[in-house]
């Protein structure tokens, strides 16, 4: 048998171990042809050999895309005359398509990864690919061949960004060139094969008018959120996975001055600033010997130093929220953060708690003082049953009543039914309470469009 090229060093697997006739580009899993191709499996394995045998690995890493695909279409054609298979040209063109794929690719991946449909793609298992459309999981007919080729597509992963997977270290978070997020998780901890798991990087930019088109805010509630960034206003969004938070806070971001200096802080890059003076910083794990590790919590610290006007966490999620709460109350207004929580008394708890887990020994009652003094807003966003993602609440840090932290709601979504169609109905309304923040408003000269944004009666969604 020959060996598969791989690219960037990444790690060799046996010819036979995988190949194209099980995985179809999902347009055309349905189309003439595609069973024929299924059903000749054995033939389609002969031809991948074939090419393989004739394609030298090192010429293979260093080829474009296009010349590869040229070459493999050439092969494919002439074996499949050779061996007299019955394949047309738009089967051949699959088959070769595929190949291309699998050789410097990820293999069935790769055509989800192209579709800008997709926002999440997860590999259960060789034969059970579900990807996110639109809020709702669908089963694709793709598949591996078996639990080795998975194992080879997510060692490919690894070895990508100087990592590896393998028993010794089962679970793998990276980044794809495109900026994707990946989670594999292989076994002794995964008992049905290797798990892969990708967020898609969302190449285009949701904006508030985009969000009013696809219902997530009300015109009233676009405006809020939009003063509150303009007038660097300290905001938490939660939410549920997937929920769209850092859809949010791309969108809220997109609204500070261009002269600010903004420096972002995540475990993976995924905000996409729109201004000019952006530092991204990006967590790292430790190496293979335990070593090299840096934190959120290290790089939360480390901004403080870099004269940042704000400071944007992707996401809260351990002993950083300290530091976080610190940075917020010493001067850098305007700072945003995302924590997954249910609703926004849920959020001050998961702060509180990832707060004691910076082992600093302080009451309840300080650390409440810290997070009244520090945070301004809570923005609850929740994927619905139909898929569509919404802001159903929007809260105001108001104080504290002995040693509970009040809450004051600015906007709230109410649930009225569900249409024919099996869409979410209900209406944005507002409650026109007037915000303790509102001087810091009116310093900026919008107080009095924040408040008639706040009174606007409610808007059916």
């Amino acid at each position: 048998m020959g060996l598969r090229p791989v690219p960037r060093g990444g790690p060799i697997a046996p010819a036979g171990s995988v190949g194209p006739g099980y995985a179809l580009p999902l347009a055309t899993a349905g189309a003439p042809g595609a069973a024929v191709l299924r059903s000749q499996s054995k033939p389609v394995d002969l031809i991948y050999d074939q090419i393989l045998a004739q394609i030298e690995p090192a010429s293979a890493v260093h080829m474009t895309r296009p010349e590869l695909a040229a070459r493999v279409e050439q092969l494919v054609v002439e074996i499949a005359n050779q061996r007299r298979l019955l394949l047309n040209q738009q089967e051949q063109e699959t088959l070769a398509a595929a190949m291309v794929d699998d050789m410097i690719g990820l293999g069935p991946l790769e055509v989800l990864l192209r579709d800008d449909t997709i926002s999440d793609i997860l590999v259960n298992s060789p034969h059970q690919i579900y990807v996110e459309r639109r809020g709702k999981l669908v089963l694709t007919d793709l598949h591996f061949r078996n639990n080795l080729h998975v194992l080879h597509v997510a060692q490919r992963i690894a070895s990508a960004v100087g990592r590896r997977v393998d028993e010794s270290s089962p679970m793998l978070d990276a980044r794809l060139a495109d900026g994707s997020r990946v989670n594999v998780v292989i076994p002794p901890l995964s008992l049905k094969g290797p798990c892969i798991s990708i967020r898609k990087f969302t190449r285009s930019f949701l904006d508030f008018a985009k969000l009013i088109a696809l219902k997530s805010v009300s015109p009233e509630l676009s405006l809020t959120l939009e003063i509150a960034a303009q007038c660097r206003l300290n905001i938490l969004i939660s939410g549920g996975t997937g929920s769209g938070k850092t859809t949010l806070l791309n969108a809220m971001s997109s609204l500070i001055d261009q002269g600010e200096r903004v420096v972002t802080i995540e475990d993976t890059a995924e905000l996409q600033l729109q201004q000019p003076h952006v530092v991204t910083l990006e967590t790292r794990p430790e190496n293979v010997e335990g070593k090299g590790q840096v934190t959120q919590r290290d790089l939360v610290r480390n901004a403080l130093r870099m004269r940042p006007d704000r400071i944007i966490v992707g996401e809260v999620r351990g002993a950083e929220a300290l530091d976080m709460l610190q940075a917020m109350n010493t001067g850098h207004n305007g700072s945003m953060s995302t924590v997954h929580a249910n609703s926004a008394r849920d959020a001050l708890a998961r702060v509180e708690n990832m707060v004691m887990m910076a082992n600093v020994n302080l009451p309840s009652r300080a650390i409440h003082g810290q997070m009244v003094s520090a945070l301004d807003l809570i923005v609850q966003i929740e994927r619905m049953r139909d898929g569509t993602r919404r802001v159903t609440e929007l809260s105001e840090v108001i104080g504290m009543e002995q040693d509970v932290i009040t809450l004051g709601t600015l906007f709230a979504f109410k649930y009225e039914g569900q249409n024919p169609d099996g869409a979410v109905s209900g209406r944005f309304e507002a409650t026109g309470i007037r915000p303790r923040f509102l001087p810091r408003l009116e310093y900026y000269g919008l107080a009095s469009t924040f408040m008639k944004a706040v009174s606007a009666t409610g808007m059916a969604a």
